[in-house]
């Protein structure tokens, strides 16, 4: 029974008749009895990444290793604060001028022009027309250029990713109303890149579509392609006219040099071609948490920029209005001082070379004791490496092992150090012996 229009008019003009009314029907005055009901809403399925984090926290073993989470360790397994890093929030927070007023929309002015022109190079700075705003590190990036292409590419509005590919790449796109469809990229037999695979479904993209590129240290696997290669496919996609979004989450922390890491970028540029490109200082910089990057994309003339840029302020202002200060204090201050920015080159070298050195140092522990010869591991590049391990056998790690990694057998290298290395090889020896888990 409902109370009917009559006698809810005359709620409002008596209460106590209401009490009445209300009591005969069962309903309570002064309780909200919502028609909005959210019982239809289901759990997410919990992220695969976060889950394992989670698992490892909860294991009391004192063997556990964390080969999952995608962030750099020192050799002692713990977080590292670069002392350029340390250093630039030190003069920072000395600077008496410094308040906590509201960034412009599209960011710091100075950190974005030196942002972009550590992706592109002073040259081509220089030469090209370039649109370009501070972002949350490289994930907002890729969604501010995700909304953009929703709302002016006017070419096929699909994005084709590699695959593997990020897993939060799909998820981006898809938010913004885009499609996406894959193309080869990684080899499972030979643990590289498939080459020919990846020209194929490029030239078979429809004209004028969309594709994103990682340009170094490609995550998950690891692989990256060789100057010769990448010439090959800036050749398929001149033909095709495609649109490139260059995700750059690793500058610098690849190969240990940000010129060597940002060639695929600039020679795509110097090709002619109007790139797209999400920067991140989450890895190079270890501001993980300070969310900094920066979206750049070329543009053919001042006038276009500054549209551009314009459009660039309405998609941002209705997301988030402005990023914030302090990470971008810290990274434009490194990159403007040419002591701290030298400092910080070191840091990457030194952050690099440990990342190679734990791979030569799995590669010969597998091989020489274990007579297990696994080239790709000190092949691949950057903080992942695709082991070629599977399911069953990651979910023995974990459960007998305790060592926890991504069921596709991808493993973060930072998680290595000098203390863990030889029980991890022993461990992955024995799972890839075992015949019952192939």
């Amino acid at each position: 029974m409902s109370l009917s229009p009559a006698a809810r008019r005359l709620a409002v003009i008596s209460l106590p008749a209401a009490r009445q009314q209300a009591a005969a029907v069962g309903v309570g005055i002064g309780r909200c009895r919502s028609r909005v009901s959210w019982a239809h809403v289901r759990p997410a399925p919990p992220d695969p990444i976060l889950g394992l984090n989670e698992a490892y926290l909860a294991d009391t073993d004192k063997r556990k290793i964390n080969l999952s989470v995608g962030a750099y360790r020192d050799n002692q397994g713990q977080p590292w604060v670069l002392p350029s890093v340390r250093r630039a929030e030190e003069l920072r927070l000395q600077n008496e001028d410094r308040h906590h007023e509201y960034n412009p929309i599209t960011g710091k002015n100075d950190f974005v022009r030196n942002a972009v022109a550590l992706a592109y190079g002073e040259d081509l700075c220089a030469a090209r027309h370039i649109a370009a705003a501070q972002s949350l590190s490289g994930t907002g990036a890729l969604r501010v250029a995700a909304e953009w292409l929703h709302l002016y590419f006017k070419g096929n509005p699909v994005v084709y990713l590699p695959q593997p590919t990020w897993s939060n790449h799909p998820a981006i796109f898809h938010k913004a109303g885009l499609q996406t469809r894959t193309y080869r990229y990684f080899d499972t037999r030979t643990k590289g890149l498939d080459l020919k695979g990846m020209l194929e479904d490029l030239d078979h993209a429809e004209p004028m579509s969309i594709v994103l590129l990682h340009a170094c240290a490609h995550n998950p696997t690891g692989v990256d392609p060789s100057r010769d290669e990448w010439g090959e496919i800036l050749e398929v996609i001149n033909h095709w006219q495609h649109l490139v979004v260059f995700d750059m989450a690793y500058q610098g922390f690849a190969t240990g040099s940000v010129e060597r890491d940002a060639w695929p970028v600039r020679e795509f540029v110097r090709a002619g071609h109007q790139v797209m490109l999400a920067q991140s200082f989450a890895k190079n910089m270890g501001l993980y948490g300070q969310r900094v990057g920066c979206f750049s994309m070329i543009c053919q003339s001042e006038e276009e920029r500054g549209a551009c840029e314009s459009q660039l302020k309405k998609i941002i202002r209705a997301m988030y209005s402005s990023p914030p200060g302090f990470g971008s204090e810290i990274a434009g201050t490194i990159l403007a001082d040419s002591n701290l920015k030298a400092q910080w080159f070191k840091e990457l070298e030194e952050m690099s070379g440990r990342i190679n050195s734990m791979r030569m140092q799995l590669y010969t522990l597998l091989k020489d004791k274990h007579h297990l010869d696994w080239p790709h591991v000190k092949q691949q590049i950057g903080m992942f490496a695709y082991t070629g391990l599977g399911a069953g056998h990651c979910q023995k790690l974990a459960a007998d092992y305790h060592i926890y990694l991504t069921l596709d057998g991808r493993i973060s290298i930072a998680g290595l150090n000098d203390s863990n290395i030889e029980y991890v090889a022993d461990s992955f020896a024995a799972v890839a012996k075992d015949k019952a888990l192939h």
